[in-house]
């Protein structure tokens, strides 16, 4: 069972449905209000860090731990990140992001905790990472997402995922002809769009659209097994 909240952009009026149904996810879950944050980068003067606790303060809930994957951290602050009711994967540069993540160690530790139920939060890149691949993260720099799909991520979820869809016009028709090529279903979002993901249960909210073999169509609220297609011959 996974328990996730898919993010285009956060801080913008036009996201609070999105944050209140995660709100909603967490108290089903019967969860607290620490939130773990893990950022993409270096961040020395935390501004990011200190803008996503005023977010989130807003809601009652608490950015209480700030886990810096360029720093060497012992057992106890690890304990600390795990010991969150939920762990914030911020935006950024996705390829550089999951790097850090694989190079700290901390992949696995938290696609373990994640399948075990733990909530996390993607924005943007943090939200590509929960997904099989960042192969979509290619249109960013220009690239085509069959030359990434071997980045392999989380692995939460079976679709890939691409957020701020309306930033160029060329992002959607790009989408459609690597749908043709995996076998994954697209999730595409503009920033004011989200997903969030509840054991088997999928909620978009604004309009997402689901791509898949050359097909958009706005997306519904579904369940992960319907997401599942036939591999590509």
């Amino acid at each position: 069972m996974v328990n996730l909240a898919f993010y285009s952009d956060q801080i913008i009026p036009e996201s609070k449905e999105i944050d209140l149904q995660l709100l909603a996810m967490m108290e089903s879950q019967g969860l607290g209000t620490r939130i773990g944050y893990i950022p993409s980068g270096p961040e020395p003067e935390r501004h990011f860090f200190n803008e996503r606790k005023r977010h989130y303060g807003a809601y009652g809930l608490d950015v209480s731990v700030f886990y810096d994957l360029d720093e060497t951290h012992g057992a106890e602050e690890k304990e600390a990140l795990f010991a969150c009711d939920a762990i914030h994967l911020t935006g950024g540069h996705t390829g550089g992001y999951l790097h850090r993540l694989r190079r700290s160690g901390m992949l696995p530790l938290l696609r373990n905790w994640a399948l075990q139920g733990g909530v996390l939060i993607g924005t943007s890149a943090g939200a590509i990472l929960m997904t099989p691949t960042i192969a979509t993260d290619a249109l960013f720099t220009g690239s085509v997402p069959e030359a990434l799909t071997e980045e392999t991520a989380l692995d939460l979820v079976p679709f890939e995922f691409f957020p701020h869809l309306s930033e160029k016009t060329t992002y959607l028709p790009e989408l459609v002809r690597y749908s043709k090529l995996t076998s994954r279903p697209i999730l595409a979002c503009d920033d004011s769009d989200g997903i969030i993901v509840s054991g088997e249960w999928v909620s978009c909210i604004g309009k997402p659209i689901l791509i898949a073999d050359g097909v958009v169509k706005q997306a519904d609220d579904i369940t992960l097994g319907s997401l599942s297609l036939p591999e590509k011959s």
